[in-house]
């Protein structure tokens, strides 16, 4: 709710959420891990900002690089229980007549990234997980900034990418997850 690039004072914070300062200064620290805020000297804590274009295509170059293999280790390693698991968030995840609302949006989004970490997890590695979440958090920033209205196309190539994994077909899984992530890129490069 706080827009990129905007300070925030603790003292503020503290009294809108009704808590004292020591919550929101943990909490600002492990923003501030996330790469969620910035503390600047003399200024205190920041947002982040918005993605600039370069950063956004290094983003999506990492992603590309990274999520692909996922998927595959997903369609070998994800339990069956799992799998289902995934079916019921997709499910939860389809668009309906309300997908052009702001609140929609943010809903989406965060099931987007949800469905990203399942897989991302189920390669087992940790270090794929967290550094794919990570730059989640920051294409979502992004995202919810310049649009909003993309979830139907997203939902059908999560669709895809569900099939192949449960399929467990690791090359189907690894070449859809690269071309959801072209087109992702696509709709957002502009």
């Amino acid at each position: 709710k706080i827009a990129p690039d905007t300070r925030i004072t603790i003292e503020s914070l503290a009294r809108s959420l009704g808590v004292s300062q020591t919550p929101i200064r943990e909490a600002l620290s492990m923003l501030e891990a996330k790469g969620l805020v910035t503390k600047q000297h003399l200024i205190g804590y920041c947002t982040a900002p918005i993605l600039n274009s370069a950063q956004f295509e290094e983003i999506h170059e990492i992603r590309q690089l990274v999520e692909p293999y996922a998927a595959r280790r997903a369609a070998r390693k994800m339990s069956d229980e799992a799998v289902a698991e995934l079916g019921a968030l997709l499910e939860r995840m389809r668009p309906n007549k309300d997908t052009e609302s702001r609140s929609a949006y943010d809903r989406f989004a965060e099931m987007d990234a949800e469905f990203h970490e399942r897989i991302a997890q189920a390669t087992g590695n940790a270090l794929i997980a967290d550094s794919l979440a990570r730059m989640h958090i920051h294409l979502h920033i992004f995202r919810l900034c310049y649009a909003h209205s993309i979830t139907a196309n997203a939902h059908d190539e999560h669709e895809e990418l569900y099939a192949a994994i449960a399929a467990r077909d690791e090359d189907a899984a690894e070449e859809t997850m690269r071309a959801h992530i072209l087109r992702s890129h696509a709709r957002f490069a502009q």
